[in-house]
């Protein structure tokens, strides 16, 4: 535990690097196994070191995997990120020592063991801390030369070039193409040091050839506008859906990056491309017919960073729980309202544990309470529930429904929503309206079961509700 407080609170923030995070690792997952085996009903310390490189394989080498354990993280510890590394892989030989350690428990005192009990969570919360991501590349200059157009990234030495007038666009690495495009930079732009961030690219350009023909960016927009007389007056071109950025709002943590930073305009007598860098959207192009394109960071679409669903996600989890809990309980004969209180406990606290990020200081001590007391009471919430669908006999219909219905409702729920972040469908109201009758068909479907069990429990040949 020490090792992790302070590696994880201290020495990652002083010196991030491959020595840290992998030690990081090492300590988290020899105290992972201890802690899993805890709660188990008998000693299963083989299985839960199994079941803990399973997890950490997975989350370690899959994108699903570290979004799933970034969203678990966001429960205990508040807003965390997961990053997948396949590299991490290299400290599960750490779960051997993790063994050995366990093995030595066995010769521990009872008292002793009650301590590594209340310690145990404070190791497991400071594996929370997680590393740094590096920050995403911003477009933030373009200019035009000898043919070639160039846009610029703020954080990194990469740019991308298009030599056959935005058609098609590739990455340059080289650390001397910026320096030979700052002798001099587009005809149509003074000369800038690219290297300062405080330094903005051209935000308006002319037509070559056609001078009436002007375009500018819209200040703190992702937007553009044109002029048909030098400037003089300017109409909108371009701009940017309410739907779209409310994706990349969700997408970036930095909304101040979400803006259009810099334009060129690359002109032939026969007619002209606009090239705008559109910060952490990449590049937004005007072709020769007239039609405007988002672009992104070409070859890197697969690596940006995912639209944040956490909201649609916490909802689908409450719902399907809602729907498990309600659903089983309806075929219970006894302990009906012991029932209720403990289900409608454990589900209205992991709807506070999901919410304490949006209070008025996601980090404070009233927020670190509301999760600590979800992390104890949905679990015992859930214990206390199968214990009185067990002790009051429950009907296997209902319970039944209940476990291969919630899963029905949770993608019900989720699914429309992560159509929306990849664009279909567009509008956010769509998504909602699928989500309300794809759930609403789930809750109908599983409503006409359930009364049609218990008409059959009630009928004479069977005991009636009351009994027992």
């Amino acid at each position: 535990m020490i090792v992790l407080l302070v590696n994880d609170h201290l020495l990652k923030q002083a010196w991030p690097g491959f020595v840290t995070g992998k030690l990081s690792d090492v300590a988290g997952l020899v105290v992972a196994p201890a802690l899993l085996a805890l709660v188990f009903w008998r000693r299963a310390d083989l299985a839960a070191i199994l079941l803990v490189g399973v997890l950490f394989t997975l989350v370690k080498t899959t994108e699903t995997g570290a979004e799933a354990a970034s969203h678990v993280w966001t429960l205990v510890a508040g807003p965390s990120r997961v990053l997948a590394d396949p590299t991490d892989l290299l400290a599960l030989p750490a779960l051997a020592l993790a063994w050995w350690v366990r093995r030595r428990s066995l010769t521990v005192s009872s008292s002793q063991r009650w301590r590594i009990i209340l310690t145990m969570p404070l190791a497991v919360l400071a594996v929370a801390a997680t590393s740094a991501a590096p920050p995403p590349p911003s477009a933030v200059a373009v200019e035009v030369k000898d043919g070639r157009i160039t846009v610029h990234n703020r954080h990194a030495d990469s740019t991308w070039v298009s030599e056959d007038r935005g058609a098609t666009w590739a990455e340059s690495t080289d650390p001397t193409a910026q320096d030979r495009s700052g002798d001099a930079l587009s005809e149509q732009s003074p000369p800038a040091d690219l290297g300062e961030e405080d330094r903005p690219g051209q935000t308006d350009a002319c037509v070559p050839y056609q001078g009436t023909r002007c375009y500018r960016v819209v200040p703190g927009r992702m937007a553009v506008e044109q002029s048909d007389d030098g400037g003089k007056t300017w109409g909108p071109s371009w701009e940017l859906s309410g739907d779209d950025r409310e994706r990349l709002t969700r997408r970036y943590d930095d909304a101040s990056g979400l803006r259009s930073m810099a334009l060129a305009v690359q002109g032939w007598r026969g007619g002209h491309v606009v090239v705008v860098a559109n910060g952490l959207d990449g590049i937004v192009i005007r072709d020769e017919a007239g039609t405007w394109r988002r672009l992104g960071w070409p070859g890197h679409d697969a690596a940006s960073p995912t639209v944040d669903l956490s909201p649609e996600i916490y909802m689908a989890v409450f719902l399907a729980a809602c729907f498990l809990f309600g659903a089983a309980g309806a075929g219970l004969r006894r302990n009906h309202r012991l029932y209720l209180g403990f289900a409608t406990a454990a589900c209205l606290s992991f709807l506070a544990v999901a919410n304490s990020e949006h209070f008025a200081d996601p980090g404070g001590d009233l927020a670190m309470i509301v999760r600590l007391l979800g992390v104890l009471t949905i679990p015992v919430g859930i214990v206390v529930c199968i214990a009185l669908l067990v002790t009051g006999r429950a009907r296997p219909a209902p319970v039944a429904v209940a476990v291969l219905g919630a899963p029905l409702v949770y993608l019900g729920v989720y699914t429309p929503f992560h159509g929306w972040a990849a664009g279909t469908p567009g509008p956010y109201w769509v998504a909602v309206v699928l989500a309300v009758l794809l759930t609403a068909m789930v809750l109908l479907a599983a409503l006409a079961l359930i009364r049609k069990d218990a008409r059959q429990a009630s009928s004479p040949a069977d005991d009636p509700p009351w009994a027992s």
